[in-house]
C-alpha cells in the first residue's frame, strides 16, 4: 500500500467518525429538548457512520494480518484515536438520553 493510499484510508476513518460525532451531539441536543424520536434516529445514523469507519479500519487490519506492511504514522494514530473517542461518546450520549427520559 502506498503512503497516499494509507493517507486516504485514515482520512476516510476520520471523516466517518467526525460525521458520527456530529450526529451524536445532535442527538443529545434533541433529547435535551425531549425530542426522543429524533434523538434515536440520530443515534442510528451515527451508528451507521461508525460502522463505515470500522469497516474501513477492518480492511487495514486484514491487510496487515495477511502480511502486507502497513506504515503507521501520526495521521493513522489520530484516526484510531478519533474513532475510539467517538465510540465512547456514543455510549455516553445513550446514557444521557436514558437519564433525560427518566427525569422528564
Amino acid at each position: 500500500m502506498t503512503n497516499e493510499e494509507m493517507e486516504m484510508i485514515t482520512v476516510e476513518i476520520i471523516a466517518y467518525a467526525g460525521d458520527a460525532r456530529s450526529k451524536y451531539m445532535e442527538s443529545l441536543a434533541a433529547a435535551n429538548n425531549a425530542d426522543y424520536d429524533k434523538a434515536e434516529k440520530l443515534i442510528l445514523e451515527g451508528n451507521d457512520l461508525i460502522t463505515e469507519a470500522h469497516n474501513t479500519q477492518t480492511k487495514v487490519l486484514q491487510m496487515e494480518a495477511s502480511g502486507e506492511k502497513i506504515k503507521v504514522n501520526f495521521l493513522t494514530v489520530h484516526a484510531q484515536d478519533h474513532l475510539m473517542t467517538v465510540m465512547l461518546l456514543r455510549d455516553l450520549v445513550k446514557n444521557f438520553i436514558n437519564l433525560y427520559k427518566k427525569t422528564n
